[in-house]
């Protein structure tokens, strides 16, 4: 990074900070606690490059001199404007970091939809042996996994499931060789709809990207097909969703139950109906770390300085099919 000025907002210290510098070495680093602080606007109009903590705001994209900007977290829509991909300008993200135990928290949610877990917990608390129905009860084995999305956690949880013993159908954008796990794959590439995966699922799993193409990709339509036996697992965020359509298929039994960890408007507010909702298990996004989420941050970081340098293609890199236009709420 022989020349360059980065800017960055990162917090990492001790050894994490040591090899991040080992990496940029070269480099003029102007490291600030946040983009509000004293300075920073000054620092950012000289800058090459920006590693960020939060998502970059409007300043950020109509600094010419900038090159690359990074943000330190997965899900990159908040970053995904228009006018993020003018010339010149590489946005890249940390996805990736947490799949594993992205992947774990939907089946947690899938195993205690299975099981009506909730439904247990209240009868264990009142001390009272068994729930009606309890011998109508199914696990996962046996049963088929729709994954939307087979990115980093997509395929980490292709993995998982197959271990359940699940069938496990797949949904990308790409025509791929199917990733390991997955026992049929459907593709925007070849023309494929989502409508024989979401047909033939039991366990219906959300964990793409939001864009305008992906938004509200699950609405009424899609959620008549999930049916009264199926239940919906979003891992992705809220907008993926129709959530006014999910609430009403809830209420109605139009499917069985929801396991959600993201909304269309977070904080869920208080008079949200779907707190409420029948078999509707809610997480407040919100998943487990992993235990080297930091240094698994860096590898991804650290490649792409290497990349940057070199010219190569970069590590989860927004392009044009992730443009965001609506509101972030």
């Amino acid at each position: 990074m022989e020349g360059l000025t980065v800017v960055t907002t990162l917090r990492y210290e001790g050894e994490h900070r040591r090899r991040l510098e080992t990496a940029l070495a070269g480099a003029e680093i102007l490291r600030f606690d946040s983009p509000d602080a004293s300075g920073f606007d000054q620092a950012l109009q000289r800058a090459d490059v920006a590693i960020l903590a939060k998502d970059p705001d409007q300043r950020f994209f109509s600094v010419p001199r900038l090159r690359w900007i990074h943000v330190d977290h997965a899900g990159l829509n908040r970053a995904a404007r228009p006018e993020a991909f003018r010339p010149g300008l590489i946005v890249t993200g940390s996805a990736g970091r947490s799949a594993p135990v992205l992947a774990e928290h939907a089946l947690f949610f899938a195993l205690a939809l299975a099981y009506r877990y909730p439904v247990f917990l209240d009868a264990q608390r009142a001390h009272r042996w068994g729930v009606p129905d309890q011998d109508q009860l199914r696990g996962l084995y046996g049963r088929t996994i729709g994954i939307v999305g087979l990115g980093n956690t997509g395929k980490e949880l292709a993995v998982r499931a197959k271990a359940f013993g699940m069938r496990v159908l797949g949904y990308r954008r790409r025509a791929t060789e199917p990733p390991p796990g997955v026992d049929q794959l459907f593709s925007a590439d070849a023309g494929d709809g989502l409508d024989t995966l979401l047909a033939q699922s039991d366990f219906l799993v959300l964990v793409l990207g939001l864009s305008d193409a992906t938004h509200h990709l699950i609405g009424a339509h899609e959620l008549g097909l999930i049916g009264p036996n199926g239940y919906l697992i979003n891992m992705a965020r809220g907008p993926v969703v129709d959530e006014a359509a999910l609430t009403e298929a809830l209420y109605e039994g139009r499917i069985a139950g929801a396991g959600l960890d993201t909304f269309e408007v977070e904080p869920l507010p208080r008079n949200s109906r779907l707190w409420d909702a029948p078999n509707t298990l809610i997480t407040p996004h919100v998943t487990p770390a992993v235990p080297d989420r930091t240094a698994r941050s860096l590898d991804i970081i650290c490649e792409n300085i290497r990349r940057f340098q070199t010219g190569e293609p970069m590590l989860n890199r927004l392009t044009q099919e992730d443009i965001y236009s609506h509101d972030v709420r």
